[in-house]
């Protein structure tokens, strides 16, 4: 394909995203799938164009006049993220071939116009309507948050399973692989890679064989404030994915390097008795196996949800009770006032994403925060129900916004005075960190609650509040 036929494929690609509910990506392998004539080469460089100009939509946008076509956005990003002059970017819009149309007069004038001062949103490539949030939950630091959450193409962290293997032992398999994975600063089962150029996680035998999930740094460290330990009742009250799931499942089994339990050997035939039959003598044990790992429930609304769950918990080597979440909270009877621990990774917008999946964020409108809001403080009360005296409550979303977050909080304590906040370093004393790792985020916390993102943590953006039921 042509530098020309390039722009025009990202600007249709553009156009279906826009018109679509689906992730980018998805879209994008759609594209490639019916124009099996793009090369490798030609993917990538339509999936780069593609990306940038949805990461600076908002400056896009405004720089061409309130077009928000796909032809308008690659037009405008090539004079202002390429840096191109008039004549080179005409050069691409000859007409000829497969590249596209010559530019107008509007479109000539928009792009050599002056940009003049930009208003805060543009330039921090927001939705206008988050930014007095993120201007009131950050302060000063509310433009190196939207930059941090909107600019960088995320790392791709992954999760070791401690019971079945090493953090050194998967780091030696990814080494081996071809691969230069790091140590995370915050999780101890964590390691990093780089997305640039994007590995293919999936098709490691480390992943084949349930040795690492894909799961962001910040998820895990929610995990790790359930506090769960071998022998507890646990609740993963939305599912979802499954990826806190597995998280909590391991977190119920005995670490790999310390798991000692000796298998019986095989069962052997012995020619004994007089009639020359012989007899199956089964041999004791040399030792009994210790009953490990927790009693572990896992329920979302959508059945196809929880079916996708299956085959990850048979690759980890952990199981759950999947059950589908009834009308209003039904289903879950038999567990009222019975778990130890509950983890509400409650529905919300996915701004704590936006790095990963851009496109989400010119998607998201004020009704849907305001329902979502209402919808989080319905379930979490539901899913309160279930904890039992002493037992653990913990409000999770991936979400960068007050009203998902600390207003769905306020609610949750007006009306639930039964529960107490636990303090983040409280729930943290147990988890398997770093002594340095266990005092930052005790000091990152408001007592009870905890923010994550990509500016202070290097994560996605999380909200997470704990609490202990005490009656």
């Amino acid at each position: 394909m042509t530098p020309a036929a390039r722009l025009a494929a990202a600007a249709s690609v553009l156009d279906s995203i826009a018109h679509s509910r689906q992730p980018a990506e998805v879209v994008l392998k759609a594209w490639g799938a019916a124009n099996r004539y793009a090369g490798s080469k030609d993917r990538r460089a339509i999936a780069d164009r593609v990306y940038k100009v949805i990461r600076a939509r908002g400056r896009l946008v405004w720089a061409m006049g309130g077009r928000e076509d796909g032809r308008a956005l690659v037009i405008g990003s090539l004079s202002l993220i390429d840096g191109l002059p008039l004549d080179e970017i005409e050069a691409l819009h000859s007409g000829e071939g497969y590249g596209p149309r010559p530019l107008s007069k509007q479109e000539r004038g928009r792009i050599t116009a002056a940009p003049g001062e930009l208003p805060g949103w543009v330039a921090a490539s927001l939705p206008e309507f988050v930014v007095e949030d993120f201007k009131a939950v950050f302060g000063d630091r509310w433009t190196e948050e939207a930059h941090e959450l909107m600019a960088p193409r995320a790392p791709i962290d992954l999760r070791v399973n401690l019971a079945k293997t090493t953090v050194e032992g998967v780091e030696a398999e990814l080494v081996e692989a071809g691969l230069s994975p790091e140590r995370t600063p915050w999780s101890a089962a964590g390691l990093r890679l780089s997305a640039e150029p994007p590995p293919n996680v999936q098709a490691l035998e480390a992943f084949k064989q349930g040795h690492i999930e894909i799961q962001d740094e910040g998820s895990q460290v929610a995990c790790w404030l359930t506090g769960v330990r071998p022998g507890m009742t646990v609740v993963d009250y939305c599912a979802g994915g499954g990826g806190k799931t597995l998280g909590l499942a391991m977190l119920g089994q005995p670490v790999a390097t310390k798991a000692a339990v000796v298998e019986a050997p095989a069962a052997v035939w012995s020619p004994v008795g007089g009639d020359g039959q012989g007899a199956v003598i089964q041999p004791k044990p040399k030792a009994k196996p210790v009953e490990m790992g927790i009693r572990l429930f896992a329920y979302d609304v959508v059945q196809k949800r929880l079916d996708n769950i299956r085959p990850r918990l048979s690759r980890a080597g952990v199981a759950a009770d999947l059950r589908l979440l009834g009308q209003n909270g039904g289903g879950v009877e038999d567990l009222v006032r019975q778990a130890d621990v509950v983890l509400v990774d409650a529905p919300c917008s996915g701004s704590g994403t936006w790095r990963r999946r851009p496109e989400d964020a010119w998607r998201l409108k004020p009704a849907e925060v305001e329902r979502l809001h209402a919808l989080q403080v319905q379930i979490l009360g539901r899913a309160a129900e279930l904890v039992k005296p002493g037992g653990r409550l913990v409000f999770v979303t991936c979400s960068m916004l007050r009203d998902e977050n600390e207003a769905t909080a306020d609610a949750f304590e007006e009306n639930n005075p039964a529960f107490r906040p636990v303090p983040v370093a409280e729930a943290l004393k147990a988890a398997n960190l770093t002594d340095a790792a266990r005092e930052r985020l005790g000091q990152l916390a408001e007592g009870h609650r905890l923010r994550l993102s990509p500016a202070s943590t290097g994560t996605d953006g999380f909200f997470a509040a704990v609490y202990e039921r005490t009656a």
